[in-house]
Protein backbone atom coordinates (compact mmCIF):
# COMPACT_ATOMS: atom_id res chain seq x y z
CA UNK A 1 0.00 0.00 0.00
CA UNK A 2 1.44 3.51 -0.97
CA UNK A 3 0.71 6.48 1.16
CA UNK A 4 -1.03 9.41 -0.99
CA UNK A 5 0.09 12.66 -0.60
CA UNK A 6 -0.49 15.23 0.55
CA UNK A 7 -1.76 13.05 3.47
CA UNK A 8 -3.60 15.44 6.31
CA UNK A 9 -4.35 13.38 9.58
CA UNK A 10 -6.86 14.49 11.98
CA UNK A 11 -6.38 12.83 15.28
CA UNK A 12 -9.11 12.97 17.48
CA UNK A 13 -9.67 11.80 21.61
CA UNK A 14 -11.95 8.66 21.69
CA UNK A 15 -12.73 9.01 25.25
CA UNK A 16 -14.20 12.59 24.43
CA UNK A 17 -16.03 11.22 21.57
CA UNK A 18 -14.56 13.66 18.84
CA UNK A 19 -15.14 10.97 15.94
CA UNK A 20 -18.02 13.08 14.28
CA UNK A 21 -15.79 16.32 14.64
CA UNK A 22 -13.00 14.67 13.37
CA UNK A 23 -14.85 13.70 10.39
CA UNK A 24 -17.03 16.76 9.85
CA UNK A 25 -13.48 18.43 9.36
CA UNK A 26 -12.13 15.39 7.08
CA UNK A 27 -15.53 16.42 4.72
CA UNK A 28 -15.39 19.80 4.75
CA UNK A 29 -11.49 19.64 3.75
CA UNK A 30 -11.74 17.07 0.87
CA UNK A 31 -14.83 18.81 0.18
CA UNK A 32 -12.31 22.19 -0.53
CA UNK A 33 -9.47 20.22 -1.43
CA UNK A 34 -10.88 17.50 -3.41
CA UNK A 35 -7.96 18.03 -6.07
CA UNK A 36 -5.41 18.60 -3.54
CA UNK A 37 -5.39 16.53 -1.20
CA UNK A 38 -4.12 12.95 -1.60
CA UNK A 39 -5.36 11.33 1.14
CA UNK A 40 -7.15 12.55 4.96
CA UNK A 41 -6.98 9.96 7.83
CA UNK A 42 -8.96 10.11 11.25
CA UNK A 43 -6.40 8.82 13.58
CA UNK A 44 -8.17 7.44 17.23
CA UNK A 45 -6.66 9.06 20.03
CA UNK A 46 -7.10 9.64 23.59
CA UNK A 47 -6.21 12.18 26.46
CA UNK A 48 -8.22 15.13 24.87
CA UNK A 49 -6.07 15.48 21.42
CA UNK A 50 -7.33 16.92 18.24
CA UNK A 51 -4.67 17.74 16.45
CA UNK A 52 -4.40 18.20 12.81
CA UNK A 53 -0.93 17.44 10.59
CA UNK A 54 -0.14 17.44 7.23
CA UNK A 55 2.58 15.50 6.22
CA UNK A 56 3.92 15.29 9.46
CA UNK A 57 3.88 18.57 10.28
CA UNK A 58 1.61 19.62 12.70
CA UNK A 59 -0.82 22.77 11.55
CA UNK A 60 -3.12 22.87 14.41
CA UNK A 61 -3.48 21.56 18.07
CA UNK A 62 -6.18 22.04 20.29
CA UNK A 63 -3.82 21.71 23.45
CA UNK A 64 -1.86 24.49 22.49
CA UNK A 65 -4.71 26.48 20.80
CA UNK A 66 -7.10 25.85 23.69
CA UNK A 67 -9.84 25.33 21.96
CA UNK A 68 -10.89 23.42 18.09
CA UNK A 69 -10.03 25.60 14.95
CA UNK A 70 -12.58 27.68 13.28
CA UNK A 71 -13.22 26.45 9.66
CA UNK A 72 -11.78 29.08 7.61
CA UNK A 73 -8.93 29.51 9.17
CA UNK A 74 -7.90 25.78 9.11
CA UNK A 75 -8.86 25.79 5.24
CA UNK A 76 -6.43 28.65 5.21
CA UNK A 77 -3.71 26.88 6.95
CA UNK A 78 -3.95 24.02 4.48
CA UNK A 79 -4.23 25.96 1.12
CA UNK A 80 -1.24 27.77 2.11
CA UNK A 81 0.83 24.55 2.06
CA UNK A 82 -0.62 22.51 -0.99
CA UNK A 83 -1.98 25.05 -3.06
CA UNK A 84 -1.07 28.94 -1.86
CA UNK A 85 -2.61 30.62 -5.19
CA UNK A 86 -6.09 29.33 -4.44
CA UNK A 87 -8.85 31.49 -3.65
CA UNK A 88 -10.62 30.08 -1.00
CA UNK A 89 -14.20 32.24 -1.98
CA UNK A 90 -16.42 33.79 0.30
CA UNK A 91 -14.53 31.95 3.51
CA UNK A 92 -11.51 34.20 2.98
CA UNK A 93 -13.42 37.50 2.28
CA UNK A 94 -15.45 37.35 5.26
CA UNK A 95 -12.21 35.76 7.07
CA UNK A 96 -10.46 38.96 5.53
CA UNK A 97 -13.60 41.27 6.97
CA UNK A 98 -15.32 41.00 4.24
Amino acid sequence: MTTRTPRLEIEYCTQCRWLLRGAWTAQELLTTFQDELGEVALVPGTGGVFEIRLDGETLYSRAQSKGFPELAALKRLVRDRIAPHRSLGHSEKRAEGG
